[in-house]
């Protein structure tokens, strides 16, 4: 089983870069934001839990996170492989996604940091709120999760650094580019 962990800041590209992703590995993408939204939209009883903190620019609590996301990944035994994209965003939730993924005698292969400052994140990011309407890409609440990501979530890449699994990459660029980068470091797993 071939694990990755797409890592950025709100408007880095991790969204677009995950389907070019699946597409070419075949693997499964988890992205903690499409998980949250799906639970909202479904008004699940985790869904009205997280739709509050969403809507205040907040991160939602390890426990229910890690919950959530083990439940995704065990609806498919038989996958190729995970693109985590927006998790972890805690060392915690680190430490528990590498024990989870032990007891299933699997791992993170590498961790792929796409960087990318914070005026081309805010360009970005305000295009898609036009295109998307998503609640969460609000003037307000973006700037809030982009500056939750470098005072908080970025602490989280010296925990696989340490493990030799990070590979930064400059998220500036053409998407095409940007992702032939990507499959570089893919294709030494």
């Amino acid at each position: 089983m071939l694990n990755f962990v797409l890592f950025g800041p709100p408007g880095a590209g991790k969204g677009t870069q995950s389907e070019k992703l699946i597409e070419k590995y075949q693997l499964i993408h988890i992205s903690t934001g499409d998980l949250f939204r799906s639970h909202i939209k479904n008004q699940t009883a985790l869904g009205q839990k997280v739709s509050a903190l969403i809507a205040e620019g907040q991160l939602v609590p390890d426990g229910i996170t890690i919950d959530m996301l083990e439940e995704e990944v065990n609806k498919t035994p038989d996958a190729k492989g995970f693109i985590f994209d927006g998790f972890p965003r805690t060392i915690p939730q680190a430490v528990a996604l590498d024990e989870f993924l032990a007891k299933k005698g699997t791992s993170i292969a590498a961790v792929i940091a796409l960087d990318v400052d914070q005026e081309e994140l805010k360009k970005r990011v305000a295009q898609r709120q036009k295109e998307s309407g998503r609640v969460d890409d609000q003037a307000d609440k973006i700037q809030k999760r982009i500056e939750e990501y470098f005072t908080k979530i970025v602490h989280v890449l010296p925990y696989y650094d340490e493990q030799k699994k990070l590979t930064k990459i400059n998220g500036i660029g053409s998407i095409e580019g940007i992702f032939n980068e990507i499959s570089a470091v893919v294709d030494q797993y």
